[in-house]
């Protein structure tokens, strides 16, 4: 018989850790120290109580721990010593039935993995929708984290431990995440489309308008009708709009509107999260209400942003924009590298380019804007947080600069009459690192460094590269710029140098709206997820919004460190079911306020 909360609060000690036995391999003290913290509020309560024991444990504790696991497909298995939750794991990941050739190369590995590192290698072989992963990619994965740092994959390790354990947890309790597994199966449907070129590798692209893009477009609309929305359209632009009526009563009265989305493009060879999940979140709570018969007080536009990534063409927000008014008319005779215009491609696509004027939103009648997102980030991993309440999007600023100097032969120019133009731009790469951290949550970045026409034996005459700079508040990021540029001013001058900079973008703070922040925090708090604040330094279609209506959004956790633009870009069902309660809770406030 399945657990239950109640249950497991009410037990005595002894006999509630005997509930909780087999989380963590051989150690049942995480799990008596965790219930300590009862009453629980929720399954996500438990299990970061859990985190908390071990993040809080000795190092030595911690390797203890990892040492307890078994090797995958090792010698316990062949020798049927596994636990019961091994051995059930590692069947449903076929692992137990292994070739002679699969099982030979897993020994390989478990033996240089154990050489290198001193403990096993962990992975939760359930995976993130907890069904149970390919061989072929736990064999990749293990290939992959053999080249880790020790300290990196000890992290990792734990982890994936963690991930065990909750896998572990939903089946004492008899739980299951039916809306974040429904919502993690629409995204690898989605993700079969790619355009040509990447779709061969197995690699996911799909940029504005081609035959991939369009093919989303379709089905995310195909699967807004099948859930419930009353209207589905697909834009001029190329967004895909889902609309949910608001209740007779308060239609009859001039409901407004509560919107939600992004984007559906992808950048080149990235992950199948980053947009995506934040369509389908809020489609997961739509189709509960439309099957529970159920209408609220506002109306809800799920809109899936057709373009924010500028992979095809330089405008970028090109969806989120248009409904800002923000969609300029040069863009039309932009190419891309096969020298289409954007027109052109717009209207092969059969878009109505004359009315995109159309698409502008009156802000009065829109209650805000709120977007769930991956969090394309290692903080919430590191620290076993679910989800991350964002306060602001980060302001942000590019340049293109060059440092010039002299040319000069690398053997024959003594060290203090050198006016090298790479060296005073490593000079002030560490200048940004450390003047970046200051900030705490300032980022600064040198992401393209050129010497044109280099040679080995060449003092560096040139030095091309860029900056990007990012802060919560345009204050902040002023100021920043202003300590970078006096530095660069001041490395020039020691150095004998000259620089130019060209602005190439900047684009103002996006601070999340104190109200709909707090609804993302009340809701948070519900789950029995613990409170973390955080700005996001990536640009989101929020930005755009921001622009004519409030704003906040909510982060979701990734795997693998977080990793985004890249394919190993991830996240667990259980934590996009979270997402799911959340903005169901901010559903439901925004419910009784209209009321």
């Amino acid at each position: 018989m399945a657990l239950t909360l109640e249950q497991l609060n009410a037990a005595d000690a002894a006999t509630a850790t005997d509930l909780l036995d087999g989380l963590y391999e051989h150690s049942p003290w995480i799990a008596a120290k965790a219930l300590e913290q009862r009453p629980f509020k929720s399954m996500a309560h438990i299990k970061h109580a859990m985190a908390q024991v071990l993040a809080e444990a000795s190092e030595q504790a911690k390797l203890d721990l990892i040492r307890a696991h078994p090797e995958l497909a090792g010698k316990q298995m062949e020798t049927n010593t596994l636990t019961a939750e091994s051995t059930n794991e590692q069947t449903k990941a076929g692992l137990t039935n292994c070739t002679p050739e699969e099982l030979e190369h897993i020994r390989k590995l478990n033996a240089e993995y154990g050489k290198r590192f001193g403990f096993p290698f962990i992975l939760a072989v359930r995976g993130a929708r907890g069904l149970g992963l390919a061989k072929a990619e736990i064999i990749a994965t293990f290939e992959r984290r053999m080249f880790n740092h020790p300290d990196y994959e000890q992290a990792e390790a734990l982890r994936n431990i963690h991930r065990i354990a909750e896998i572990r947890l939903n089946d004492k309790f008899g739980y299951e995440p039916v809306a974040g597994n429904e919502v993690w199966d629409w995204q690898e449907r989605l993700s079969t489309n790619s355009d040509p070129g990447y779709a061969e590798k197995g690699q996911l692209t799909v940029t504005y308008l081609t035959d991939a893009h369009r093919a989303c477009a379709q089905r995310i609309s195909h699967w807004m009708r099948e859930i419930g929305f009353d209207e589905v359209e697909i834009d001029a632009v190329g967004n895909v709009v889902g609309r949910y009526k608001a209740a007779p009563e308060f239609a009859d009265k001039g409901a407004k509107t509560l919107l939600t989305g992004s984007h559906y493009d992808t950048v080149r060879n990235g992950g199948k999260y980053d947009g995506r999940l934040g369509i389908f979140v809020p489609m997961a709570c739509v189709k509960q209400l439309a099957q529970q018969g159920k209408r609220l007080p506002f109306n809800i536009e799920v809109v899936g942003f057709a373009e924010e990534e500028g992979q095809r063409y330089k405008a970028t927000f090109l969806g989120s924009g248009a409904l800002v008014g923000d969609f300029k008319q040069e863009w039309l005779e932009q190419k891309d590298a096969d020298g289409i215009t954007l027109r052109e491609a717009m209207t092969h696509a059969g878009l109505c380019i004359d009315d995109i004027p159309k698409l502008e939103r009156d802000p009065a009648k829109y209650l805000g804007f709120i977007e769930v997102h991956i969090e394309q980030g290692p903080v919430l991993n590191e620290l076993d947080i679910p989800l991350g309440i964002v306060t602001s999007i980060n302001g942000s600023a590019r340049y293109v600069c060059e440092f010039i100097g002299m040319a000069s032969h690398a053997g024959t120019t003594p060290m203090n009459r050198r006016r090298d133009a790479a060296a005073g731009v490593a000079e002030l790469s560490l200048y940004i690192e450390k003047r970046a951290g200051q900030d705490g949550d300032s980022v600064a970045t040198i992401g393209q460094l050129n010497v044109p026409s280099g040679s080995v034996n060449v003092v560096p005459g040139r030095c091309q590269f860029s900056l990007d700079l990012r802060a919560p508040t345009n204050e902040q990021r002023d100021a920043m710029i202003k300590d970078i540029m006096a530095e660069m001013a001041a490395i020039a001058e020691r150095r004998g140098l000259r620089y130019t900079t060209e602005l190439s973008m900047k684009a103002a703070a996006a601070p999340s709206a104190p109200a709909w922040q707090k609804r993302w925090e009340n809701a948070v708090d519900a789950l029995g997820v613990p409170l973390f604040r955080m700005p996001s330094g990536a640009g989101h279609d929020a930005m755009k919004l921001h622009e004519i209506m409030p704003q906040a959004m909510l982060f979701v956790r990734g795997l693998n460190a977080g990793i985004s633009h890249n394919p190993l870009e991830s996240s667990t069902s259980d934590d996009m079911q979270l997402s799911v309660d959340a903005f169901t809770h901010v559903l439901n406030q925004l419910a009784q306020e209209q009321q």
